[in-house]
């Protein structure tokens, strides 16, 4: 999604998810700050923020909107929500079309971009 992301996550029984999502924040806005500084894009200035009299790089909003999934049918109805999500939005016709979208390695349809790691059997 241009300004969100949908994640479903299932973390080891001893995982921590609010650790999880901040190492995904932590790496992922490190990696995006330093390939807008290196294409000097105007949207890195945009980016920086004061927070308790610091001046940082900020790309991530502070907190997260989790759901926890306590059954398997839940878990799907969130994985369908996340696919249906681009095309509630008006930017794909079919949840296919969505490069960002894991929903053609779970229909086996090739040409995918983004593989879902299913070491350890399904959900």
């Amino acid at each position: 999604m241009p300004n969100h992301i949908h994640l479903v996550l299932v973390p080891p029984i001893e995982g921590k998810v609010g650790f999880i999502i901040g190492e995904i924040k932590r790496i992922s806005a490190r990696e995006i700050h330093r390939r807008l500084k290196a294409a000097h894009s105007d949207l890195s200035a945009k980016l920086i923020i004061t927070r308790r009299g610091a001046v940082k790089f900020a790309f991530w909003q502070k907190r997260c909107f989790d759901h926890n999934c306590r059954s398997e049918e839940v878990v799907w109805t969130k994985v369908k929500y996340c696919h249906d999500n681009p095309v509630k939005w008006g930017l794909v016709k079919n949840p296919g079309e969505w490069r960002w979208s894991s929903y053609n390695c779970y229909h086996g349809n090739d040409n995918v971009v983004l593989e879902i790691d299913f070491e350890g059997g399904p959900i």
